[in-house]
Parts: structure tokens; sequence; C-alpha cells
């Protein structure tokens, strides 16, 4: 599957390189697609605000969800929990997507409880709940799954003779161990970022209280 600037996903048969059918739908460039083996096997993030679950035997368009209310420029599947989030310079939101295909497809869970104030170009998700969103402007921030909560951020350092504005991160992914983290960035480099061994509650303390509404008792 591939999203391009003339608003269609076109899915490909990898073997002819042919394309079989194009996903048709969005208004403005395809940003992000992301797959999976069950339905919506299919997710879309485009310049439209909009993502859309797709139906993909059909060719069909099954749910459009219109929380974003700028371009979603990233997307990320949960590893094993039936859901996902979807990043824009609004904020980063997460949806949960129904196990038996019936409406509402993609139920929107809550967001981000900050705000990275910046293009969020790519996120990453591990087994251990650590989501992690790269900037155009160079910050890693790392969340909470669960909580939504922004517990460490990092700013990128670019190479010698690169410009600042040359920090943005494009894209990443964790490794198979989901300790280590690879980055691509604007100065053409391949970062890897790994665990603080060293790190203890004690030297990383968190206060962090739950809004009112995601509490649980």
């Amino acid at each position: 599957m591939t999203g391009g600037r003339d608003s269609v996903c076109r899915v490909w048969d990898i073997r002819t390189k042919a394309q079989i059918y194009p996903l048709t739908g969005h208004d403005s460039t395809v940003c992000s697609v992301i797959t999976q083996a069950a339905d919506p096997q299919v997710i879309t993030g485009s310049h439209d605000s909009t993502v859309k679950l797709w139906d993909l035997a059909a060719g069909k368009c099954m749910a459009t969800l219109t929380h974003h209310k700028k371009s979603v420029r990233a997307l990320v599947m949960h590893p094993f929990e039936h859901s996902f989030a979807s990043s824009s310079a609004d904020n980063i939101k997460k949806f949960k997507l129904s196990k038996d295909f019936k409406p509402p497809m993609g139920e929107f869970l809550h967001n981000m409880l900050s705000q990275q104030r910046t293009i969020v170009n790519t996120m990453a998700i591990n087994e251990d709940n650590v989501l992690v969103s790269g900037g155009d402007n160079g910050s890693l921030w790392f969340w909470d799954w669960k909580s939504g909560y922004n517990f460490q951020q990092v700013q990128t350092v670019v190479q010698p003779g690169s410009l600042e504005s040359e920090a943005g991160i494009f894209a990443m992914a964790f490794d198979q161990t989901g300790s280590r983290l690879v980055t691509c960035e604007a100065d053409k480099t391949i970062k890897f970022w790994k665990e603080d061994s060293r790190a203890t509650p004690e030297t990383h303390p968190i206060n962090f209280k739950p809004p009112r509404e995601m509490r649980r008792f």
C-alpha cells in the first residue's frame, strides 16, 4: 500500500508490480498508511484532517474519523491491543477498534495529555506500552500508552555541518527487543537510541496525577 499527493491509497501486487485497485475518498494528500491482519486491514491519515478505515477485500471505506482539526501525518498500531493512535499538529489521539467489526469502528478514547507543539511526522510503540513521537523540530517525546502521560522529552542533535533546521525526525521504529529506537532524520543520519540502564524511580521521579475522567477506582 502507498499513499500519495493524488489523495489516493493504492494497493499493489508485489509479484507483478501492478496496481490491484485504488482506495479513494480522501480530499488531500495521504500522509500515512498502516495495515493489520484483522479488519479494518488498512487505515490511512491525510492532509484533509481525517482518518479512514478501509475494507481491503471490498476496496471501500468502512468509517471516517473527523476528530482532528489539522493534517494527520502519522499513525501507529498497538502491537497487541486492538487500538491505534493518530498524530496531528493539534494533538495525538488514541482510538479503539471494534472487535466485532460493528459500529463504531473507531471509538475515540482520549487525547495524549500534553501537546508537542510541532509537526509530528512519525510514531512508534513497543510492547511495554511506550509510545514515541518524532517532531519536525527534532523533538522526541515519550508517552505512556495507557494514560497518555508524557514522561520524557529528548532533543536530537544534528550532525556537524548541518543546519539547526535539519533536525526533523522523519521515521522511526523499535527493534525486536523493544528497548532500542531507530530514527531517520533530516540531517541525513540514522540514529540509535537505547534505554538508560542506570535509570531508577529515584533518579527519574514521575509526579503524575491522572485527570478525573481517566482515574480508575
